[in-house]
């Protein structure tokens, strides 16, 4: 097994920290470095004493530890039906779900056995730095034939998943659930089904993530379809923070993606072939869902049934019933449903697409709706995040941040290049900030496309009227609106801050929040 040793303690020269191989998203800590020059003075790296004081701050004595091993590796899935070459864990899509409970120490063991450098990202975990999955920030990337191991506590309850950090990998098959299980859950709901949506293009007609890209970048701006004028001024930021469009019914905007995808699926099955989850007439059921897509956002409902929302990215919120829910790439959203007798179609809508995953809820007998199925709560506008309320448990204590951080999200207009403060990654600001403060985030987009903003290592409470905003790692920010984030600086080290949107990504929406002695 390869060392764990920080990356950062080997000696940092311009092209160890760029050459990751092409298309690989080569995320650089120490970008603004010259050539041979030590890390800047007073970073707090992911190799530091406060990083280790950290994870031992978080872990318990006597901590339970989970070992588990993952072989991210080349296969041929079977969408249901349509088999396609992809690379994915374990030769599963989605990949073995890691479950443990609040507290546990998660031991994971990675093999690389693919054509390429890789690494793990455990989406949405407040872990500690130097096991966070980002190539050339946090750990070098495992090299094919390589192995690494993460070990992390998982201090908080929820929906997570993993996933790949380098270049679009996320768009192949490489990502699977991680439940962190709480143990006073159970009392409002009787079973529990995890539901992983995501868009498909891998090994269909010779497509490959990595092409597309090329493609994107080839065509740039002026080959995409900007919505008509690529002007709309009609949304509104609601109370200093929460952004929405002005029609509900079309919340992300006129332009909902850059990549038109040939399948959508639930658990990695298309609708013909659909996932069956099971229950009993009168049971509670816990949906789980996570969007693991790289391009597409997703309208959910459950034919017949109403959701309860309880959770989004991990925290509880104050239940909100609603037909349907938007949910944006990195989202997690959990929902109870009070099932009755059938069989009925759990849909998720391609928001602002042509499309849709599909599975069905089976509770008893009955022929089950046909792949086409339109459930009448599709056209019910979706819940979205401006409308929760984070439970009060889990609120931030109120107080002024010590600093705010602009986060300007934008465009190269003839090229395909996405940019946070102007500047497109690895060329990036530093977003500079001390433990112990509080933080303001600025997202501001100045774009035409919606971007699902995600901070590493930390959970923020979004910012409202009232100072009862959710509790979430991933925002959408949707066009020429503005959306701003309160979190506390706990958690040292270097961590990433990005759109969620994996070809917005790579292609230059990422930047570094660092902290600093």
């Amino acid at each position: 097994m390869s060392s764990n040793r920080s990356p950062l303690a080997r000696p940092l020269t311009r092209r160890g920290l760029f050459a990751v191989g092409a298309g690989t998203a080569a995320a650089v800590t120490l970008a603004a470095c010259s050539k041979n020059s030590a890390p800047p003075r007073g970073l707090v790296t992911p190799d530091s004493e406060a990083v280790r004081a950290a994870e031992a701050a978080r872990r318990a004595a006597g901590a339970a530890v989970r070992e588990v091993s993952l072989r991210a590796e080349p296969t041929v899935a079977d969408l249901g039906g349509v088999r396609v070459p992809t690379w994915a864990f374990g030769g599963r899509v989605p990949g073995p779900e890691i479950r443990v409970a609040k507290g546990e120490v998660v031991r994971a063991d990675v093999t690389n056995a693919l054509p390429a450098p890789t690494t793990v990202h455990w989406h949405g975990i407040a872990l500690r730095n130097d096991m966070d999955g980002v190539p050339d920030v946090t750990q070098p990337p495992i090299a094919p034939g390589g192995t690494f191991r993460y070990e992390f506590t998982a201090p908080d309850p929820g929906t997570y998943f993993f996933h790949p950090h380098v270049g679009v990998q996320l768009d192949r098959g490489l990502y699977a659930p991680l439940i962190v299980e709480d143990p006073a859950d159970g009392k409002d709901y009787d079973v529990e089904a995890v539901v992983v949506l995501d868009d498909w293009l891998d090994g269909v007609a010779g497509r490959d993530p990595d092409q597309e890209l090329r493609q994107l970048r080839d065509k740039g701006m002026a080959g995409m379809n900007m919505g008509g004028s690529g002007m709309n001024h009609g949304g509104m930021t609601m109370g200093g923070g929460m952004s929405m469009s002005a029609d509900p019914n079309a919340p992300l905007g006129s332009d909902a993606g850059d990549v038109t995808y040939p399948y959508f699926l639930i658990n990695g099955k298309l609708g013909t072939d659909p996932t069956v989850f099971t229950a009993r007439p009168g049971q509670r059921m816990r949906l789980r869902i996570i969007n693991a897509a790289a391009d597409t956002a997703f309208r959910v409902a459950l034919g017949g049934h109403q959701l309860r929302v309880t959770h989004t990215d991990g925290f509880p919120v104050r239940p909100v019933t609603t037909a349907s829910l938007l949910i944006g790439m990195g989202e997690r959203y959990d929902a109870i449903v009070e099932l009755t007798d059938g069989v009925f179609p759990l849909v998720a809508a391609a928001e602002g697409k042509t499309g849709r995953a599909f599975a069905l809820v089976r509770t008893g007998g009955g022929t089950p709706p046909p792949a086409d199925a339109q459930p009448a709560e599709l056209a019910v506008a979706p819940l979205t995040a401006d409308r929760l309320t984070s439970a009060e448990p889990v609120r931030l204590q109120p107080k002024q941040p010590d600093q705010t951080l602009d986060v300007t999200l934008g465009s190269d207009m003839k090229n395909y290049v996405w940019t946070i403060n102007g500047k497109a990654y690895p060329d990036h600001a530093m977003l500079n900030v001390s433990q112990g403060q509080r933080i303001r985030l600025r997202f501001r987009n100045q774009s035409m496309m919606f971007h699902p903003m995600h901070l590493h290592g930390h959970t923020y409470q979004v910012v409202n009227r009232d100072g009862t905003g959710p509790r979430k790692d991933t925002s959408i920010v949707t066009p020429m609106q503005t959306v701003e984030v309160d979190f506390d600086a706990d958690n040292p080290g270097q961590w990433m801050l990005h759109c969620h949107n994996a070809y917005h990504g790579e292609a230059g929406m990422m930047g570094i929040l660092s902290y600093l002695r």
